[in-house]
């Protein structure tokens, strides 16, 4: 499959990527980086992850999903009030280039206002699958689309230590970090359901960085520096999910196309 700097040779690749963009890091001399989570809320790990973020003096970005949070409104409340964003992540999940723009439509609205009072207006499309088309929804409805710069694969079975390692060597002053603190699959294997590594591996990036880089949330990070707005398009093969759920009517990340985000 080409990259998706392969896929954007298309004619709305003209268009302003200031207008059309996809925010994927930001270009700044200050010490500072976003942590994005997407998939939540959890209610047993996006308190752990709360936690250990507020141990550090670090803030996040929390991409939520609209099912999940309708469950757990009070943990909605509590990221939102420890000081971090809270942002759309679809009402359950699906691949918006696979699915109707009146689904999309219905999708964006109803994790929006689950998220009232306490959602922004950022969003990141599931996984970070999007065409014109659903650029140009989310336009129209008014969010902003942000992708990543950097990730360590966390929706997979990972070692911790290998984990904090690539994002160690990835994370710069203005990247944009992926990471998720649930995984809204429920066709996945319970041990990639479970967030321990990925903890760990947070709370050794947390470490590394203390004294030298500090973790704000995506909109205080885009107001020290430029924004970079990126072409984003591209969607994997229809039944790529099977290759990690034995499901063919799943869809997934595919590495190779969104692995680094610009």
């Amino acid at each position: 499959m080409p990259g998706l700097r392969g896929l954007i040779r298309r004619p709305w690749a003209m268009v302003s990527s200031k207008v059309m963009g996809t925010l994927t890091r930001v270009s700044t001399s200050a010490p500072l980086a976003a942590l994005t989570f997407d998939d939540g809320p959890h209610p047993v790990y996006t308190p752990k992850v709360v936690d250990l973020l507020e141990r550090y003096g670090a803030l996040g970005t929390f991409f939520m999903v609209g099912e999940a949070a309708r469950r757990s409104p009070q943990i909605v409340a509590r990221v939102a009030g420890g000081g971090h964003v809270v942002a759309g992540h679809s009402w359950n999940h699906p691949s918006f280039p696979l699915i109707s723009r009146r689904e999309r439509r219905q999708q964006i609205r109803a994790c929006a206002q689950v998220l009232t009072p306490h959602g922004t207006r950022l969003f990141r499309p599931p996984y970070g699958h999007q065409n014109f088309a659903t650029r140009v929804d989310l336009l129209r409805m008014g969010f902003q689309v942000v992708a990543w710069s950097v990730h360590a694969a966390d929706w997979r079975e990972r070692d911790p230590g290998k984990m904090a390692t690539d994002l160690i060597e990835q994370i710069t002053p203005g990247s944009i970090v992926l990471l998720h603190d649930a995984i809204f699959r429920p066709t996945l294997p319970d041990r990639t359901l479970d967030r321990s590594a990925m903890l760990e591996a947070l709370e050794r990036v947390l470490d590394r960085f203390s004294g030298r880089l500090r973790f704000v949330t995506v909109p205080e990070l885009c107001r020290a520096g430029r924004p970079h707005w990126d072409n984003w398009y591209g969607v994997p093969p229809r039944g790529f999910m099977s290759e990690m759920t034995g499901s063919p009517d799943e869809y997934g990340y595919a590495s190779d196309v969104l692995a680094g985000g610009s």
